[in-house]
């Protein structure tokens, strides 16, 4: 429903917003005892998961704010997490260097990739299903890579993509424009953000936004523009070019 926006907090608990409804929150999902870190809303947004550091996902139906089951696992700070489309699956990444498959059904662990060597800050799924990505944590050019994995076949590692000298804080699939290669791209404390053939992994274009300190997050618009939120300049507009040698441009910001 793209009238509804969520929202995770500090202060433990999740909301549902209506954007052209009142001003306050439409629900409420209080339960966690900690710090929310992760929410994803299932495909027919009938239900959300959300993920918190007090090492729990809990499952909540959307209308009612009821909590639908928690599970907790010792040591699994959540740090992000993402509905894979079409499915009843939950990519979760945490603090303890894993990437886990979660059942939205029975809220169990469906799947564990072997761990990673650095903290895993965030994670999405491909439009198709097929693949997830997962950033790592890292400083002085130790860690900070993404990696792909293969969700459908082997579940194994497919690829990592390599370069940025601190921690890689998101990681995003690139909707698939006409005759282009599929990309992802990744942003990261280093203030860089990096645009990446996904199949050969080769870093296709990088862009220096100097002065606005870590980045915090990329959101897609389409498949040549990205939003990205920094944390001393606030949200900046990216634009990647269609040409030969493509470049990564940022055209606006607020």
């Amino acid at each position: 429903d793209s009238n509804r926006v969520f929202s995770a907090s500090r202060d433990k608990t999740v909301m549902m917003w209506e954007l052209h409804g009142a001003s306050g929150p439409r629900q409420h999902f209080p339960g966690h005892d900690l710090v929310v870190t992760g929410l994803a809303v299932s495909p027919d947004a009938s239900q959300l998961c959300t993920g918190s550091r007090d090492n729990t996902v809990c499952k909540w139906d959307v209308e009612t704010g009821e909590c639908l089951g928690r599970a907790a696992i010792s040591r699994n700070l959540v740090t992000h997490l993402c509905w894979v489309p079409g499915e009843p699956y939950v990519i979760q990444t945490s603090e303890d260097k894993t990437i886990r498959i979660w059942d939205s059904r029975e809220l169990q662990v469906a799947h564990a990739f072997p761990a990673k060597r650095h903290i895993q800050t965030c994670c999405d799924v491909s439009q198709d299903g097929r693949y997830c990505l997962s950033s790592s944590s890292g400083s002085a050019g130790e860690g900070g890579e993404a990696t792909l994995w293969d969700l459908r076949q082997t579940r194994d590692c497919v690829r990592e993509y390599k370069g940025h000298f601190q921690t890689t804080t998101s990681c995003v699939f690139l909707p698939r424009g006409p005759a282009l290669a599929p990309r992802v791209a990744t942003s990261s404390c280093d203030s860089t953000v990096k645009v990446w053939d996904r199949d050969t992994g080769a870093c296709l274009a990088t862009l220096c936004l100097e002065g606005s300190g870590p980045l915090a997050s990329l959101a897609v618009c389409d498949s040549s523009t990205l939003l990205c939120a920094s944390f001393n300049s606030g949200i900046h507009v990216l634009q990647m070019s269609d040409r030969a040698d493509p470049a990564l441009e940022e055209v606006a910001a607020f």
